[in-house]
């Protein structure tokens, strides 16, 4: 009961890191939940857990070598769930769609994560600036909360 009221009155968000510079990663975790930003104050609460997340956050290029654990991940988050394609990696590629046939067979590109997951919002940049993130979250909160 206390879990579920929990749920009811936050959105918990989880980001994945699929490869990459790190550069959005440290957006996420340095920036947005600094005393800065800090959008624990907003009831948004970070979590690594799928079972407990709202809204997933990818960042880095999809390859197809960490295709299945993120389709694996996806499908454990409960209903309702959004997803944010951070940085320009998770949204075309980024600098890493030159190398499709370039590496090895089992790290090659599969592309944007829209071909693989179903997207909600994009924070668009490399690295996007935090504010950008925050638009990304604060769009897919209305589809969160009411479903709720």
């Amino acid at each position: 009961m206390v879990k579920r009221s929990a749920r009811r009155k936050s959105v918990h968000v989880m980001f994945v890191y699929t490869g990459g510079c790190n550069g959005c990663e440290i957006e996420i975790a340095n920036a947005l939940f600094s005393p800065y930003y800090d959008l624990e104050q907003y009831r948004v609460m970070m979590t690594f857990n799928p079972r407990e997340a709202d809204v997933l956050i990818v960042t880095g290029p999809i390859t197809k070598r960490n295709e299945p654990q993120l389709k694996a991940i996806y499908e454990r988050i409960p209903e309702p769930k959004a997803v944010i394609a951070c940085g320009a990696c998770a949204i075309v590629g980024g600098i890493y769609v030159n190398l499709y046939g370039e590496l090895g067979p089992s790290d090659q590109i599969r592309g944007p994560l829209g071909n693989i997951l179903p997207v909600d919002a994009s924070a668009r940049g490399c690295a996007p600036r935090p504010e950008e993130i925050i638009r990304a979250v604060s769009s897919v909160i209305p589809k969160i909360v009411e479903a709720k």
